[in-house]
């Protein structure tokens, strides 16, 4: 059983009952001070507080999307990273639909009425990389009449670690911009949600690594180029839009501001503004100072020509260490960057604030995609 799946969960909680359950009955039998008897209540309490504890990750990861599988956990994760050879033809990447789902809205089994998740692997062309993504296409992408319509699209991105099926389960991206259409609040809008540690469990943290994954490439060209091939995608310059928590936040920002030509408008809830570098992420750079300054926000903007696209960025005055990082980056945008933001009087880095945020963030950029 996967570490996700809720069976698992439930058999921890049970477990962890069932041992509290046996230590008060078992306790007056141990109550002696031989070796046996202090050994009998030792294991039960380590044993009932190892269950316990494993019943409260269990539920956490499930909730925050921490990690996918076991082998994410403990670091031994073998999934897809970079590829080395490669045989597509030209001037498209391969996508494959591998599974479906509806969409946790009423009438959702429908994919006329609630839209369609579809999971895919994709490949880049240019930098070989291969990931699995999910993709939401609004119930409007299914009815007759709209056979040759396009639709917006947006980068939906996790934090790091983080999990794609996060996207979907714990932060209800899918149900949330359903809903949002359905209301006239927003255009119908296709949504690309995967994890930017595409090299895992690498975080390049949308770095093009020198001598490494070129994760920013892949997301300013292998994806929009891959996606746009297979689904019906707005294809006008500046068209698709990248909205990330996090990690995802900061890489969002990053590739709107390095690539407006791909990205018009790009939101980052709970962002913060410079690549780091620690055990995760190893050597970004390679002493290539040009690449350091460029991966660096306020650096771009006090420095760089300001690109032509809209940002949003979202903090809480009470709970989140990047308050002042982000109104540092809101005063230092210059024309004709369009900056907008979401400050909360109270909130965190977690779930339940960027639920607090994504609706309006949808809206947001819904309006920055389809204005013209």
């Amino acid at each position: 059983m996967g570490l996700t799946s809720r069976k698992v969960l439930a058999l921890a909680v049970v477990v962890a009952v069932l041992l509290f359950i046996g230590t008060v009955w078992l306790w007056p039998r141990l109550a002696h001070r031989d070796w046996r008897a202090v050994a009998g209540r030792v294991g039960l309490l380590l044993a009932t507080q190892l269950t316990l504890f494993l019943s409260v990750g269990l539920a956490v990861n499930q909730a925050f999307g921490f990690y996918a599988t076991w082998d994410d956990l403990l670091g031994r994760e073998q999934g897809q990273g970079v590829v080395t050879d490669l045989n597509v033809a030209a001037g498209r990447g391969p996508l494959n639909v591998v599974g479906t789902s509806y969409v946790n809205v009423p009438g959702g089994s429908r994919p006329s009425v609630g839209g369609q998740i579809q999971k895919i692997d994709i490949l880049g062309k240019r930098t070989h990389i291969a990931t699995s993504a999910f993709v939401y296409l609004p119930p409007e992408y299914f009815r007759a009449g709209s056979r040759r319509r396009s639709f917006p699209a947006a980068v939906v991105l996790t934090g790091y670690p983080g999990t794609a099926e996060a996207l979907i389960k714990g932060l209800h991206y899918p149900s949330t911009a359903h809903q949002q259409a359905k209301a006239g609040a927003m255009r119908p809008m296709i949504l690309v949600m995967l994890r930017p540690a595409v090299a895992p469990p690498r975080d390049t943290e949308c770095v093009d690594v020198p001598k490494g994954p070129r994760t920013e490439s892949f997301f300013a060209q292998d994806l929009p180029q891959v996606i746009s091939a297979h689904y019906r995608v707005d294809r006008k310059p500046g068209g698709w839009g990248i909205v990330g928590d996090s990690t995802g936040g900061y890489c969002a920002l990053k590739l709107a501001m390095h690539h407006p030509d791909v990205y018009g408008a790009g939101a980052g809830l709970s962002p913060y503004y410079k690549a780091p570098i620690d055990p995760t992420t190893g050597d970004l750079f390679h002493g290539d100072q040009a690449l350091e300054r460029r991966a660096d926000l306020m650096w771009v903007l006090k420095h760089g020509t300001p690109p032509g696209t809209s940002l949003l960025v979202t903090t809480s005055k009470h709970g989140e260490k990047d308050y002042r990082a982000t109104m540092r980056f809101i005063h230092a945008v210059k024309p004709p960057t369009q900056v907008s933001s979401i400050v909360l009087n109270s909130g965190g880095h977690n779930f339940n604030t960027w639920r607090r945020e994504i609706p309006a963030t949808l809206v947001w950029m819904s309006a920055r995609l389809t204005k013209s």
